[in-house]
């Protein structure tokens, strides 16, 4: 038996941060994993700079709700669950996701969570636990699942690694340049096909 697991961000929904930028203004807000692998150096500029131009969670989450998923992602997302069991591992946060997975028909999702003060500004940021792909991954295969794993950036690469196969999904490239091990996709259909060709080897 096999399990697949997928990164949100950059395989079925935009990137949140970047839409944020976009909508705010706030260039800095556009770094992702892609630029800095260091997650807490990037969440604690992220916190930095929404305080500093006096953005509450809900002014994000304003954002989120007018975000679509990338197209043809929840046609390829039902078309993974109906042959196989499907988990979403992300480096988000509930707070943010809600919106998105109503939009992806409520998969299921591993991610983090955020903490507001009682005005609504985002004070601080609650890992699940630390670099939690990987260790997601680790445990269905203790579970006896082979897991195949699809992402895209830094922070999925422990989880490609760990996963009996691990595929790129339009990654940078020179992300794909440094993990040339991990098949590069750029389309759901090629990303279907990987997934197939995967699961059936293992």
């Amino acid at each position: 038996m096999h399990i697949v697991c997928l990164d949100l961000e950059g395989v079925l929904i935009p990137e949140i941060w970047i839409e944020v930028a976009k909508r705010t203004g706030i260039a800095g807000l556009q770094r992702t994993t892609r630029d800095e692998p260091d997650y807490d150096k990037l969440m604690q500029g992220r916190l930095a700079l929404l305080a500093e131009h006096k953005l509450r969670l809900d002014d994000i989450q304003k954002v989120i709700a007018g975000m679509a998923p990338m197209a043809g992602a929840r046609e390829f997302l039902d078309r993974m669950r109906a042959s196989r069991q499907v988990v979403i591992l992300s480096d988000t946060f509930y707070e943010f996701a809600a919106p998105m997975m109503a939009k992806l028909g409520w998969p299921t999702l591993f991610c983090h969570r955020l903490e507001a003060d009682v005005q609504g500004f985002v004070r601080a940021y609650h890992l699940r636990m630390a670099d939690q792909k990987r260790a997601a991954v680790e445990a269905f295969q203790r579970l006896n699942f082979k897991v195949i794993a699809a992402g895209d950036s830094f922070n999925d690469t422990s989880m490609l690694t760990a996963a009996d196969a691990g595929i790129f999904f339009r990654p940078p490239p020179e992300i794909a340049a440094r993990f040339p091990q991990f098949p590069v996709t750029q389309d759901y259909a090629a990303l279907a096909a990987a997934l197939d060709s995967a699961a059936a080897r293992l």
